[in-house]
C-alpha cells in the first residue's frame, strides 16, 4: 500500500491502539497531517479503558500539540485506518467503518481485506511511516513537530536508538531536523516508580544459566523500553554474558537482549529466539524482537515462553561452532571445487557521487559502509544489493562494463552519505552495469550446524551460516574463508567436475 491510495476518501479517521505508546501516537500524527495537508476531513482517535496519563506522553503529546482524542464511541467513517496495530486485534478497539487500511510492524497474520502496509522487519511503526512519507516526495523536515514525532516514536520503540537494525532507522535519525530540547526533556520523563519497582521484582525472579552464562527475565507487562534498562543492568553482573529480557505486550511478547561476548551477537540471537513466529534485530551488543502470540500459540501449542525461551537459548548454545580465517579450514572433508561464474553487478566510481578526498558513508542493509572517494575507488553492488568498495585494478581483473542498462531493484535502495553534512545521493540511479568474469576458483561445503566465520576483512564479527548455506574458501588463501548463502550460491558458482 502506498499513501496515494487514501487521498481517494474523504471522512478518515486514524486509530491507534488502546494505552498508546510513542510510536503510535507520533506514526498517527505523521500520517495525520500528511491527509490533512491534502484537504481531508481527518482525526486521530484511540479507545480502551483509560486515556493516556503517563507523563513522558502527557508531555509529547502537549508540546506538539497532537491532536489525539480517546473515544469510547465512533460515528462509522468512510476509512478508517489503524496504525501500529491492526483491525481487530485485541489491543485496538473496534470499530465500524466502510473501509479499513492498516500500517503495522508486526505481523500478527492478519491482513486487510482492502489496504495494508505490514513491515514486520521494521523496529517501529514510525519507520514505515517515514519510508512511505519519503516515497511520496513529502518534505517532513518542512513541519518539525512531524519530524520530531517520527523519531521519538523510533527512539523509544528501539528502547533509545539500541535495538535499530535498518537503514531506513539509520537515516532517520541523520536526517530528520527534530526538536533536540524536548527530546532530552521527554528522555528523561520516562520511567515512573511502578516501571522502578518492577524492574526490582523481575530482577530478583531472574533465571540464570551457569553453564552458558546468561540470565533469562521475565518482566510484567510494562513500557518496553523498560526492558533494555533490566538488560543494560545484568550484564553488570561479572557471571553474565548475556541477558534476555521479555514481557506480554498486547498481540505478542517483546523481547530485548543484550550481549558481551563477540561470540553471540545480540541481533543475530534476537532473530533466532523470534525465528518463524515473530521478528528480532539490532546492534551486536543490543537488540530487541517481538514474538507474535498467534503465531507462538500455532506452533507451539502447548508450551509456556518462558519453558520456549529455556529450550531455544539451550539450543542456541549447544548447536553451533565457530570458523576463524586465522585458523584456515580443520576440517577439510567433503568440500567440492567450484567456479565462480559470470553474473551482472552493478558499480558506481565514487568520484561520480563526490569529488575526490570526500569521506562518505554507504549505507545498504547489512551496515554501514565507509569509503573516501578517489579515482581509483568504485562501489559495487551485489545480487541482492549488498554494497562493498573495491579498487579499480581488482575490479578491471574481476569484472568487464556491460552495455545493458543496471536497472535492479531491492528492498532498501543503497544510498551514500556525504559525511558532515548528511547529503544522500542513491546510488541505483547512477550505477552501471559490469559483467563477473567467470574462473575464480573456490572449495566449497554445506555446513550441517549453525556456523559463525570470522572472516580477514571484519574479524570483530561474524557472518551466519546456517544448514545449508554454503563455507567456502579461496584456492589462492586457504585463510580466506568466508560464507555464502544457500539461495545465492548456484547463482554464482558452478560445479567442477
Amino acid at each position: 500500500m502506498v499513501l496515494n491510495q487514501l487521498l481517494q476518501y474523504d471522512d478518515i479517521v486514524i486509530q491507534i491502539h488502546d494505552n498508546p505508546d510513542a510510536d503510535a501516537v507520533g506514526s498517527g500524527y505523521a500520517i495525520y497531517q500528511f491527509l490533512k495537508e491534502h484537504g481531508k476531513q481527518v482525526r486521530l482517535v484511540y479507545g480502551g479503558r483509560y486515556p493516556i496519563s503517563k507523563n513522558n506522553m502527557v508531555m509529547f503529546i502537549r508540546e506538539l500539540e497532537i491532536p489525539v482524542e480517546y473515544v469510547t464511541e465512533l460515528a462509522k467513517p468512510q476509512l478508517l485506518v489503524t496504525v501500529d496495530c491492526q483491525y481487530g486485534e485485541g489491543n485496538v478497539q473496534t470499530f465500524e467503518a466502510e473501509h479499513i487500511a492498516m500500517i503495522d510492524h508486526h505481523n500478527t497474520g492478519k491482513m486487510s481485506d482492502d489496504m495494508s502496509e505490514i513491515r514486520s522487519h521494521l523496529v517501529s511503526c514510525a519507520t514505515i511511516c517515514y519510508a512511505m512519507l519519503r516515497d511520496e516526495g513529502y518534505d517532513i523536515n518542512a513541519n518539525n513537530k512531524v519530524a520530531t514525532a517520527l523519531y521519538y516514536g523510533l527512539f523509544m520503540d528501539s528502547n533509545q536508538l539500541s535495538e535499530i537494525s535498518h537503514p531506513y532507522d539509520k537515516d532517520m535519525i541523520e536526517l530528520l531536523q527534530f526538536d533536540r530540547d524536548l527530546i532530552n526533556r521527554l528522555k528523561y520523563a520516562n520511567l515512573s516508580i511502578v516501571d522502578f519497582e518492577t524492574a526490582g521484582f523481575a530482577i530478583l525472579s531472574k533465571k540464570y544459566n551457569e553453564q552458558y552464562r546468561y540470565a533469562l527475565i521475565k518482566v510484567k507487562e510494562c513500557d518496553p523500553n523498560l526492558l533494555g534498562v533490566i538488560g543494560d543492568f545484568a550484564l553488570q553482573v561479572d557471571c553474565i554474558d548475556v541477558g534476555v529480557a521479555y514481557c506480554e505486550y498486547p498481540g505478542g511478547y517483546k523481547i530485548s537482549v543484550r550481549s558481551c561476548l563477540m561470540e553471540v551477537a545480540a541481533n543475530e540471537l534476537s532473530s533466532f529466539l523470534t525465528e518463524g513466529i515473530g521478528d528480532g534485530g539490532g546492534h551486536l551488543d543490543k537488540a530487541g524482537g517481538f514474538i507474535s502470540q498467534y503465531k507462538f500459540l500455532e506452533k507451539y501449542e502447548n508450551m509456556d515462553i518462558e519453558e520456549y525461551f529455556r529450550k531455544r537459548m539451550t539450543e542456541y548454545y549447544e548447536e553451533y561452532e565457530v570458523v576463524r580465517f586465522g585458523e584456515g579450514m580443520k576440517d577439510r572433508e567433503n568440500f567440492k571445487k567450484y567456479r565462480k561464474r559470470a553474473n551482472m553487478f552493478g558499480f558506481v566510481k565514487t568520484t561520480d557521487l563526490f569529488e575526490a578526498g570526500v569521506e562518505c558513508r554507504v549505507r545498504t542493509l547489512e551496515g554501514d559502509v565507509f569509503v573516501t572517494c578517489a579515482e581509483d575507488t568504485y562501489i559495487m553492488i551485489g545480487l541482492e544489493g549488498e554494497v562493498y568498495p573495491i579498487k579499480k585494478d581488482t575490479f578491471e581483473q574481476r569484472y568487464r562494463v556491460s552495455e545493458e542498462a543496471y536497472d535492479k531493484v531491492f528492498d532498501y535502495s543503497p544510498s551514500v552519505i556525504k559525511l558532515g553534512t548528511n547529503t544522500l545521493v542513491k546510488l541505483l540511479p547512477m550505477a552501471k552495469a559490469c559483467m563477473s568474469k567467470p574462473g575464480a576458483m573456490i572449495w566449497a561445503k554445506p555446513v550441517d550446524i549453525h556456523t559463525k566465520v570470522f572472516t580477514r576483512w571484519n574479524y570483530e564479527t561474524y557472518m551466519n551460516a546456517k544448514p545449508g548455506d554454503m563455507i567456502c574458501y579461496s584456492m589462492q588463501d586457504e585463510n580466506d574463508v568466508y560464507v555464502v548463502q544457500r539461495s545465492n550460491f548456484a547463482m554464482i558458482y558452478e560445479e567442477v567436475v
